[in-house]
């Protein structure tokens, strides 16, 4: 079957040509500049020589040339890889070359970051978007215009809807991040289901706060928008008075977010914004307490908080809950339509629905990843006998509702974003003076989770908590590094050497 998911953009631009798609700070574009500007990228790829199924990296913040790119990505065949504007160079380096990008698209004024990836990976042209005022390109970069010089504004490639749209990134409990194949028809159901679930009206307008390189804002904000013709305003990092101003600009009335960032809505000085537009507000990424959503209704009287629940690897959502009158508080809801969802024991027997009966939440359905870029091993580990295995820990109610309570991984969720414990140990190892070091989270009421070391020093080595802190910040992403370091004379350990990690928590 031949199906692109670019469809979505044409789609609503023949419906509504001069209906803005975003506002930015710099600029409102229309469903019509959008679908031109990404079809002109489209031939500008293809004019380079790239071919259907290659791989092209996007590592920008909201701004309206990640929609553009995202676009002409798909129109051309391609496979989109977003990327975190803040990963380092180190960092860009694996992503590059375990997609076998040969393009990056990346902001000039992380540029520095970008250049030294895409030199260590060898062979990937950088192309970088600057803002207004820095017209200068940094060296090693091209001009992200030079992708919009194509007279033609293209077709849609006839990519089968089973071809990878996009590889998203997610890494394991070994800490090597992994890309999951997410289909042009996977990732079309996903906003298809994803907007009926709270009603999505033509007129809604999405605030796109949450990164667009992350499922969560890429196909359940982006996609879930332009799916059903809807308007995003986007801003480019989560901070509240551009949020608020934003909100209040653009008349927002769909809300999606990680439980910090209503919490900190929460506890904002509101009193003189007119933020009644405000309608719906979807939570994902981790728990949010009931307490938090209590409150928050309160506050902003009209307004429901649904939460659900969703994966890289299951593109996006997976539960949900649907309504004011069907949710309950505390719950990832129910399994959206078309996906199945289980509770099972280490046998892979499903576990009777009972609080008391806690094990492993398993997937199924339309909305289950191809698999892990070239990496058979990791995908036959994750997906046996036809269900995704997620590696977290819940139970179901005997009204099909479900319920997380632990994982089995060792991430820690720190403000809505995945930190592997294992990749902020390597870091650590590579410190002179540590001799030993294991990484924990610790509950935190602002963002969920910290990231907390604990190290030992080497024989007669000395350092402190802020040379240690400074020497991951310079090696890792800002979400990533450790905001705690915690010395001890030796980690515990158990009989077989492995780092009791049980016990540093206790």
């Amino acid at each position: 079957m031949t199906f692109n998911l670019a469809t979505i953009l044409r789609e609503s631009r023949l419906a509504s040509p001069g209906k803005p798609l975003c506002h930015s700070q710099q600029a409102t574009l229309t469903y019509e500049q959008v679908d031109e500007a990404s079809g002109r990228m489209a031939a500008a790829l293809l004019a380079l020589g790239l071919r259907r199924g290659d791989r092209v990296a996007v590592q920008l913040p909201n701004l309206p040339e990640f929609i553009v790119s995202y676009f002409g990505i798909l129109k051309a065949g391609l496979i989109m890889v977003p990327l975190n504007p803040l990963l380092k160079g180190r960092e860009i380096a694996y992503h590059l070359r375990d997609s076998g990008s040969t393009i990056l698209v990346a902001f000039s004024l992380l540029a520095a970051e970008a250049v030294a990836g895409a030199e260590e990976a060898g062979g990937t042209a950088v192309y970088v978007v600057s803002p207004p005022g820095h017209d200068q390109i940094p060296p090693g970069t091209k001009p992200f215009a030079e992708l919009l010089d194509a007279a033609d504004t293209g077709d849609i490639a006839p990519t089968n809807a089973d071809d990878t749209a996009v590889v998203l990134y997610t890494s394991g409990t070994t800490g090597k991040p992994k890309g999951a194949e997410l289909t042009h028809f996977q990732l079309y159901m996903n906003c298809t289901v994803s907007g009926d679930l709270f009603g999505i009206r033509p007129d809604d307008v999405s605030l796109a706060v949450l990164p667009l390189f992350h499922v969560f804002g890429l196909s359940s904000v982006l996609n879930v928008a332009v799916r059903n013709a809807g308007t995003m305003a986007l801003v480019p990092r989560f901070e509240i008075e551009p949020v608020l101003d934003a909100m209040e600009k653009h008349r927002c009335t769909i809300f999606s977010g990680v439980p910090t960032m209503y919490f900190a809505l929460l506890h904002a000085d509101t009193a003189e914004r007119d933020l009644s537009a405000l309608r719906v507000g979807c939570s994902g990424g981790a728990p949010i307490p009931g307490e938090v959503i209590r409150a928050f209704e309160e506050k902003f009287p009209g307004v429901v908080i649904l939460e659900g629940y969703g994966l890289s690897e299951s593109a996006s959502t997976t539960t949900f809950n649907i309504s004011a009158e069907q949710r309950k508080v505390g719950s990832i809801g129910k399994p959206v339509w078309g996906v199945e969802t289980r509770v099972v024991d280490d046998a892979g027997r499903t576990l009777p629905p009972r609080p008391e009966h806690v094990g492993e939440i398993v997937i199924r359905g339309h909305n289950m990843m191809k698999g892990y870029w070239g990496n058979p091993e990791a995908t036959a580990e994750a997906v046996r006998d036809g269900w995704f295995h997620t590696g977290d820990l819940g139970y179901a109610d005997e009204d099909g509702y479900f319920y997380i309570v632990d994982r089995k991984k060792d991430m820690v969720i720190r403000g809505g974003f995945n930190v592997y414990p294992r990749e902020v140990e390597e870091v650590l190892y590579t410190h002179p003076a540590i001799a030993e070091a294991a990484v924990i989270g610790r509950a935190d009421e602002r963002l969920g989770e910290e990231v907390v070391a604990y190290v030992a020093l080497k024989a007669g080595a000395h350092a402190d908590e802020q040379d240690v802190i400074a020497f991951c910040r310079d090696r890792m992403a800002p979400y990533k590094y450790p905001r705690e370091v915690r010395f001890l004379s030796a980690l515990p350990v158990g009989p077989t050497g492995k780092i009791l990690k049980k016990e540093l928590r206790a």
